[in-house]
């Protein structure tokens, strides 16, 4: 359903009729494949790939080549015969033989790079899912403040307008209508306050899924939902430990620097520069050739040895801190998606009725005169607060629920 969904969406892109509501679902596609930040994180695999075609690459051959003893100081004794006799020419091929597996080596640590360079990029959409799904989340916040903002002010409108009428019968004094037509403009202001903070929400998520992605009136699709979490926190850590980009880029970087160990310890051994020679002198040719290799009696790569023993220990260490970093994540993500569902159901358990319960008897207690105008518009401000609230409360829950998903490292976990 997800990919037909998105699959809509970019043809609605394609055809320029875009839809003007998009899922997170789609929120989130359309930032992996528009973020800019991400693109570039990106090319570090590309060109740590371009990195791995220079490790494999051989050593280039040596052409070599020389003429001595030409006459050039005597150009009368210029003669094939003497050029031929008197003078000397070498044409040499010479190539250098790694020894130690050294490309191989090189090769093997390139590779163990890349694998740490593409776990490294997937962390860091990991962290642009969550901080998309955040601001998703904040745009629904705001759009349902605003949806309930307007209709609380309609409803108010209604109940202002029936006190006008009792105002002209007489049934209530000025000074009580006053006040309810002051309580009007905090409604009225509400409204305002309420559609300026789903404007900056959607422009702030608009910043991240990509300016050119959606048009400038698009909105956000879905509501605030209430969803408990049905997987324990020791299949959360299991399932983290399995799937977080930032510990398999702590794993992948121990098998790195055990590669480097290795190339450290073939770049010791030393290499033979072989040269095959042909000479041509006194009117005969001949061959020669030549074996150069370093005696390894001072410098046998000691110190890059030991630096890469001790990083593959630094590599160690922090795969464990890593490790413990992922279990506080899953915890702390769990600890609070299980406050924040505890909050919403006091609010569901009641409260929320009983608030707009106590808002609808004391409206109507009012306009019978037995209740004062005071207890009226508290039982509003009251009921007001409270509905907003559990919007809120609605609000934390789902952020909280993105934030175990991101310590998860995985986004399906009901």
């Amino acid at each position: 359903m997800r990919t037909i969904l998105v699959l809509t969406f970019i043809s609605g892109l394609a055809l320029g009729q875009a839809p003007t509501r998009i899922t997170i679902d789609q929120a989130i596609d359309l930032a992996m494949r528009n973020s800019p930040t991400i693109k570039a994180t990106r090319t570090q695999i590309d060109q740590s790939k371009a990195e791995e075609t220079t490790a494999n690459l051989r050593p280039n051959p040596t052409l070599q080549w020389d003429t001595q003893f030409l006459p050039f100081f005597t150009p009368s004794t210029f003669s094939s015969g003497d050029i031929n006799q008197a003078s000397q020419f070498d044409v040499g091929l010479g190539y250098l033989f790694e020894r130690g597996r050294k490309r191989q080596s090189r090769l093997k640590a390139a590779q163990d790079q890349t694998s740490v360079t593409t776990a490294t990029v997937a962390d860091n959409e990991r962290a642009l899912k969550f901080n998309v799904a955040q601001q998703f989340v904040n745009a629904l916040l705001a759009k349902s403040n605003l949806d309930f903002a307007i209709q609380d002010l309609k409803t108010f409108k209604q109940s202002v307008d029936i006190n006008e009428e009792r105002y002209k019968a007489g049934d209530i004094s000025k000074n009580d209508f006053l006040k309810i037509k002051v309580q009007l403009l905090q409604n009225e202001t509400a409204v305002a306050t309420a559609r300026l903070a789903k404007a900056q929400a959607l422009i702030s998520l608009r910043e991240l899924i990509g300016y050119q992605s959606v048009p400038r009136d698009y909105d956000v699709a879905g509501d605030l939902e209430y969803q408990r979490l049905k997987s324990t926190q020791d299949e959360l850590e299991t399932m983290a430990i399995n799937q977080r980009p930032d510990l398999r880029a702590a794993k992948f970087g121990v098998t790195a620097a055990q590669s480097q160990l290795t190339l450290a310890k073939a770049n010791g051994k030393q290499d033979l520069d072989v040269t095959a020679l042909y000479s041509h002198v006194a009117g005969t040719s001949s061959a020669s050739f030549f074996f150069n290799i370093p005696l390894p009696i001072f410098n046998r790569n000691q110190g890059e040895i030991a630096r890469t023993q001790f990083a593959i220990s630094q590599a160690d260490f922090t795969l464990t801190a890593a490790e413990e970093t992922v279990r506080t994540d899953v915890r702390n993500g769990y600890e609070g998606v299980e406050d924040s569902a505890q909050i919403v159901d006091l609010y569901q358990s009641g409260y929320l009725d009983q608030a707009k319960e106590s808002r609808d008897i004391t409206e109507f207690s009012y306009r019978q005169g037995a209740s004062p105008l005071l207890d009226y518009l508290d039982a509003e401000r009251s009921y007001r607060a409270t509905e907003l609230a559990y919007r809120q409360a609605l609000a934390s829950y789902m952020l909280a629920l993105e934030t175990l998903r991101q310590a998860v490292g995985v986004r399906n976990l009901l």
